[in-house]
């Protein structure tokens, strides 16, 4: 790989940008995960998460942060997770994409699909403040080694495209972007190797609300575009209710219920279930 991550941001200067629209089209990697799909794209079984801290005395002591979670997400589909702020949503997320170095994760987690991806709360965070959107967009490309420098610029336009931002915003640097183009961007660097399953934690949760709307709009877009199934953690139910296809009520690390979100929703079996839509406004 002759290309490095030490391009320079003038790489994604305006004459880049007419140029790579110029760059030969190749094969869109459309079909290497579709050969191999099956009805579901994750399978969880008895996944618990325990942080382990040493204490003054050199004893182990653990914080069970999930406890015996089991579900699946199936091809297509939208699964909810929903539950009060430190139930355990984000670290299911990390524990099943292999984020959680520090803990000690058990239990059985099974891909059917390649590269899963995911798109955090917070885009600002997540995007290297130094770099053009551009140079970020075509990082995860560099890394895979897979594509010359044209194509790599052609795809990353393509995508900019996919998502409705303006190819003139690859030249600019977050904080030049609105909080929407910088999730637009987030969302875009997930999609980039064109995964098939997105773990979107909180996606809208830290954008005004005329936003969160565009952004609920363009993330089923790309489902039916790009044949995507999705983990939606939210703690917002009424958002939930809106997107997903399917539910998980998460409390103090395990899965209380679960269930179309219909049913969930309409006829609760958990007292914590009914707590909290009591209190979602409708």
């Amino acid at each position: 790989m002759s290309d490095n991550r030490a391009e320079n941001n003038a790489e994604w200067g305006h004459s880049t940008l007419r140029a790579a629209g110029e760059a030969k089209k190749t094969d869109a990697s459309a079909g290497a995960d579709a050969a191999q799909r099956t009805d579901r794209v994750l399978e969880v079984k008895g996944l618990n998460v325990i942080y382990r801290d040493k204490t003054l005395f050199g004893k182990k002591k653990g914080f069970h942060a999930l406890h015996d979670v089991t579900f699946t997400i199936n091809h297509g589909e939208i699964l909810g997770v929903v539950g009060e702020s430190g139930c355990g949503k984000s670290t299911m997320a990390k524990a099943i994409l292999g984020m959680m170095p520090e803990a000690e994760v058990t239990g059985e987690i099974r891909h059917y699909t390649k590269r899963p991806q995911m798109v955090f709360q917070d885009p600002f965070s997540s995007l290297n403040p130094a770099k053009t959107a551009g140079w970020i967009l075509e990082e995860p490309l560099r890394i895979f080694g897979k594509y010359d420098s044209a194509e790599r610029k052609k795809r990353v336009l393509d995508m900019m495209d996919m998502v409705g931002l303006e190819r003139e915003l690859a030249a600019r640097r977050p904080r030049e972007l609105s909080g929407g183009q910088k999730q637009r961007v987030s969302i875009a660097t997930a999609l980039i190797q064109r995964p098939r399953f997105i773990v979107a934690d909180e996606p809208v949760s830290a954008l005004d609300v005329s936003i969160q709307g565009q952004i609920l709009e363009l993330l089923l877009d790309l489902r039916r575009e790009l044949d995507l199934s999705y983990m939606f953690i939210t703690h917002d139910l009424n958002v939930c209710y809106s997107i997903c296809d399917r539910v998980i009520v998460m409390y103090k690390g395990t899965i209380v219920e679960q269930g179309d979100v219909e049913t969930v929703y309409n006829d609760p079996k958990e007292e914590y279930t009914k707590k909290l839509l009591a209190a979602a406004l409708f």
